[in-house]
């Protein structure tokens, strides 16, 4: 991606975070990110262009905290750690991880009035679930998680509780540190006991 349009893209998140997507104006957006209207039209488009390339761009810019998140346990041998890690670098009280969260929220209420929108939202959705379907699926091969688990079914609740203890933390209703708590509370349930 051009570095112009990765500084347009990090601004739309910023804008999408601070004013939700409907309150998402093209020349807010430009004065955010330093550029012309002109520019972004030209890169995107269009406004609902901008806003699903900003739901892709939110999409690996997650990918890239939550991997940061896993490498604090990676080779240890721990595969249930790994899949802690990867749901739990959802719940990080940073500026990018707050954005991006806030970000998912708004491009998914969004996409229930928006076909189009939400056609990419399930694409996005559903290469999240995948990775965290093989992540208890290495759990299982480490004989770390219950082998009766379909790990596609637990991903999807898992990543659904993650959405949800996300929203209520970011709206003031959940401490953060309840919300982690809540999140190893479920993945102990999907598991099954941890062996050892």
């Amino acid at each position: 991606m051009a570095d112009r349009q990765a500084l347009i893209l990090e601004a739309a998140v910023r804008v999408i975070a601070r004013n939700g997507v409907r309150g998402l104006r093209v020349e807010e957006l430009a004065a955010e990110a330093g550029v012309s209207t002109a520019l972004i039209y030209y890169h995107f488009k269009d406004r609902a262009g901008l806003v699903q390339r900003t739901l892709g761009f939110i999409s690996d810019r997650a990918t890239g905290y939550t991997d940061k998140a896993i490498e604090a346990v990676e080779g240890t041998e721990d595969a249930r750690a790994v899949l802690l890690q990867l749901l739990l670098g959802e719940l990080q009280d940073t500026p990018r991880v707050r954005e991006n969260s806030i970000a998912w929220g708004e491009l998914r209420a969004t996409a229930i009035f928006d076909a189009d929108l939400r056609a990419a939202l399930t694409e996005s959705t559903h290469s999240w679930n995948r990775d965290t379907a093989d992540a208890v699926a290495d759990a299982q091969a480490a004989g770390q998680a219950d082998p009766a688990a379909i790990p596609m079914d637990v991903a999807e609740r898992l990543n659904s509780l993650v959405e949800g203890l996300s929203e209520r933390w970011l709206s003031g209703s959940l401490e953060l540190e309840r919300a982690r708590t809540l999140l190893k509370g479920a993945v102990d349930a999907e598991l099954g006991p941890y062996p050892g």
